[in-house]
């Protein structure tokens, strides 16, 4: 038996062990996938248990993305790009630091949501490691504008340096938050991506949207990577005005199937993938809910 696991701290809503869990399964795979709960002080030993022979590799969450990157042993160069990882990988016994949530946004956006950004502006909700890796896949893409609103300014900030010293781009605002020119900008995006858990079941703004009563522009694609509810309060703002919408489950799957490949080296069942995530949704949703992977903002 050989292992895999998703390491952050709490875990208990993750759903990356159910679908990770059915495509190792579907495949006849001898791997167990696993969830380590691990807060900071623990993450030193969680990353050294990764260096058993049996572990293949691990997923990492909130909080860890960024803090996991000493203990590695190199990066890919989007992981190095992003400045966070989710996804460690085993090669001839050292770990390595990969970040699959960027392909799996611009997958997701591309292929359910039928949006290419190449050339749009979008502005992205956050400042932690998923808002990272959305704003450094927009702007590989093409994106002709990027603004980001985030209720800590600084860490705003800090994104579009980090991106600005890795790719040159430099078409990034920080946009104030709650301010009247956010309100008065938002309909003039193209892309609004919501990166924070704003609006996620069982959180404490479930009911809220991460804009406020803020207009959006029915030629505005609204995406939010809360992916349980399926329709969060965005969305569903969004949708009355008529905006094409996509929720965050593609890209949790997409992100996962990528792991999954660099693990095994084998091609991830999306299908069985997606339908064992779908099913833990619903399962657990008559359990009385489940909150996705929380997201920083």
């Amino acid at each position: 038996m050989e292992y895999a696991a998703v390491i952050g701290y709490p875990l208990g809503q993750s759903i990356s062990p159910v679908f990770q869990q059915a495509a190792l399964d579907h495949c006849g795979l001898a791997v167990r996938y696993e969830r380590w709960e691990t807060r900071a002080e623990e993450l030193p030993q969680a990353v050294m248990r990764l260096r058993r022979p049996d572990h293949l590799g691990a997923n990492v969450t909130v909080p860890h993305k960024e803090a996991v990157i000493p203990l590695l042993d190199g990066l890919e160069q989007t992981a190095a790009g992003i400045g966070a990882v989710n996804t460690i990988a085993k090669v001839d016994g050292r770990l390595r630091g990969h970040n699959t949530d960027a392909p799996a946004f611009l997958r997701s956006l591309r292929e359910e949501g039928g949006m290419d950004p190449s050339g749009k502006r979008a502005l992205v909700i956050g400042a932690g490691g998923s808002a990272r890796a959305v704003v450094y896949a927009l702007a590989t893409a093409g994106a002709a504008f990027i603004g980001i609103a985030a209720r800590n300014p600084d860490r705003a900030r800090a994104v579009r340096q980090g991106l600005q010293a890795a790719s040159k781009y430099n078409r990034v605002f920080v946009e104030e938050w709650g301010s009247e020119p956010l309100a008065l900008a938002v309909p003039t995006y193209d892309l609004v991506v919501n990166c924070t858990p704003v609006g996620m079941r069982h959180g404490k703004d479930e009911e809220r949207s991460p804009l406020g009563e803020v207009d959006i522009s029915s030629n505005t694609f609204v995406y939010d990577l809360v992916y349980n509810p399926p329709e969060t309060p965005l969305l569903k703002r969004a949708a009355a005005a008529g905006c094409l919408t996509l929720g965050g489950l593609p890209m949790l799957v997409y992100q996962g199937a990528a792991a999954f490949e660099l693990w095994t080296g084998r091609e991830a069942p999306l299908e069985v993938m997606k339908r064992a995530a779908e099913g833990a949704l619903a399962g657990r949703d008559g359990e009385g809910g489940v909150s996705p992977d929380r997201r920083e903002d």
